[in-house]
């Protein structure tokens, strides 16, 4: 009785920011994480592409406490599941790509969730704290963090080391503090690692081809980062 009480409450208390009960959160946490190796893509539109679809490299597909798995993308200032990304002018998901069978789908592939769900039952680990580490996968996409720095209008571009999940759900990405390097190179799970989002510096994720544009100062990439960091 006191379960089933317990699980009530939980239902009738909802998150602020994403308007869903606590219950639904704890099923839709991700617990497990497997490397996207071979090249899948998301494909998403906005309102200023018209007919076109854009593609991002999945970094690797999550499995949530409730059986769903997803792709996961670092989109703007977090990783996030692919279908759930709906903004209407940024983007909305239009499904997976495999550019080397020019193939769309719209589910998780079959050898991903049997691999999730295989490793999930065989690494079940019992953790005391939300923030645990559960598992830390090394970037394979070439995501970069764009940071603030004191100077007026200028913005430092880090390399993404990793992805760090935790107990609670949450997935980090994981930049290397220089000032505490003690050996090289950064593996992940090193001690001198330290999550993006929890950063006051952080503003946003890119991936290697935005990334490279903005160190090679290219004007459209420079312009497009400037609307971004100053409306953040």
């Amino acid at each position: 009785m006191k379960t089933s009480q317990s699980r009530h409450n939980t239902e009738n208390v909802v998150d602020l920011f994403t308007g869903k009960s606590l219950s639904e959160l704890h099923d839709q946490r991700f617990v497990r994480l497997a490397p996207e190796l071979d090249g899948l893509e998301m494909l998403y539109s906005n309102d200023t592409s018209d007919d076109r679809l854009f593609s991002l490299k999945i970094l690797c597909w999550g499995l949530r406490a409730n059986g769903e798995v997803v792709g996961l993308v670092p989109w703007l200032n977090d990783i996030v599941a692919c279908p759930d990304i709906c903004d209407p002018l940024n983007g909305q998901w239009e499904g997976y790509y495999d550019p080397g069978i020019d193939d769309v789908f719209f589910d998780a592939p079959i050898h991903k969730v049997v691999e999730l769900e295989t490793a999930a039952e065989y690494y079940e680990l019992q953790c005391e704290n939300d923030d645990d580490v559960v598992q830390e996968l090394p970037d394979t996409i070439g995501t970069h963090a764009v940071l603030a720095t004191e100077e007026t209008n200028k913005l430092n571009l880090v390399e993404v080391i990793s992805w760090r999940l935790q107990h609670d759900g949450s997935i980090y990405g994981m930049l290397t503090d220089m000032n505490k390097i003690v050996s090289t190179p950064v593996l992940p799970g090193d001690a001198c690692l330290y999550p993006a989002q929890q950063s006051d510096q952080f503003r946003y994720f890119f991936q290697h081809q935005i990334a490279n544009k903005i160190k090679a100062e290219d004007p459209e990439a420079l312009a497009a980062i400037s609307l971004l960091v100053d409306g953040y």
